[in-house]
């Protein structure tokens, strides 16, 4: 009798574990459950916690509360201005109805599939109101938020809160790329080509400016270089012409040396000149004054002196000045 007491304690205990393990379910907070009675929902639970079912009978089905993504394949669109685009777009959304979630989607995967094509309507709609340049720049923002309220109006029937839409890439497809690409290319080596010719104009007129200004400064340099040139000249002469007036016999001796030093140099002179020339007059005086006249038999040895020297030329040169160094 002991024996089949204990039996049926265990055998109970067991029992009610099982009881208790059926009855009881744990909802996380990122989770909201449903329970399913014979197929039938009877309640929603959205707090997180411990909670009670009938086993059995009674089924938990867990929903996730999160933020879902919903990545789109890539697909072409048509513009207002009949220019085809290569649209990436992305949603975000959140189940905010469980029970109308489970009874038409069923799951996250029957979710995404009819929202992927109901995005892709969205997106053609508004897309196709729009032209290239309001879909690439000037009107995106506004653009992805029509397509977020479109989007957003035709999921509340599925118990779905689409929290944004984004267009990830609005690019054109690969051929008509190129060809942008190229005419792009095109035009900015036309610019370049534009810059380069405006600044080779613009260095041609500074170079020439300066070239200008060069010959300008260099023509006043010389002009001032020559008048300075005459004003000394000027003042030499002036000087030279004060000390003549001065003493006359010392200016004379002195441009006579001068002559002597520039008509007589080393190994190089040859002079064709009469002995009694008043360029050798100070060779015969010191003052330069002329000589005593010679007795006649000086005058013959001069004259023999002067026959000796046939080869010098019959004209005779008129003065110092005459004088050529050869």
């Amino acid at each position: 009798m002991k024996f089949n007491l204990v039996g049926t304690i265990v055998v109970a205990a067991v029992i009610l574990l099982v009881v208790a393990y059926g009855s009881l379910f744990t909802v996380y907070q990122t989770r909201q459950a449903l329970v399913v009675r014979l197929g039938e929902p009877i309640r929603i639970i959205t707090e997180p916690g411990l909670h009670v079912k009938v086993p059995i009978i009674d089924t938990v089905i867990t929903i996730d509360n999160r933020i879902l993504d919903l990545e789109n394949a890539a697909q072409e669109v048509f513009a207002s201005d009949q220019r085809r685009l290569v649209i990436d777009a992305f949603a975000r959304y959140r189940i905010t109805d469980a029970l109308r979630f489970y009874q038409t989607v069923n799951n996250v995967e029957g979710a995404n599939s009819r929202l992927s094509s109901l995005l892709n309507a969205a997106l053609r709609r508004v897309l196709g109101e729009a032209t290239l340049i309001h879909v690439v720049r000037d009107e995106r923002a506004s653009l992805m938020a029509r397509v977020r309220d479109q989007l957003d109006r035709e999921a509340r029937a599925f118990g779905i809160e689409v929290v944004d839409v984004r267009i990830r890439r609005a690019d054109l497809p690969e051929q008509n790329s190129q060809a942008v690409y190229q005419r792009m290319q095109t035009e900015r080596q036309r610019q370049a080509a534009s810059i380069r010719g405006e600044g080779s104009q613009k260095s041609q007129e500074i170079r020439a400016k300066a070239d200008r200004d060069v010959t300008v400064l260099v023509a006043e340099a010389q002009s001032r270089a020559e008048q300075t040139r005459g004003d000394g000249d000027a003042e030499r002469n002036r000087i030279f012409a004060e000390a003549y007036s001065k003493d006359q016999d010392f200016f004379a001796f002195y441009r006579s040396m001068q002559a002597y030093e520039a008509g007589l140099r080393a190994n190089d002179t040859r002079l064709v000149l009469r002995p009694d020339s008043d360029f050798f007059k100070y060779f015969g005086s010191p003052s330069g004054k002329e000589a005593p006249k010679d007795t006649p038999k000086d005058k013959s040895k001069d004259t023999t002196s002067s026959k000796d020297t046939s080869k010098v030329s019959k004209d005779t040169p008129n003065e110092a000045s005459k004088a050529a160094a050869q």
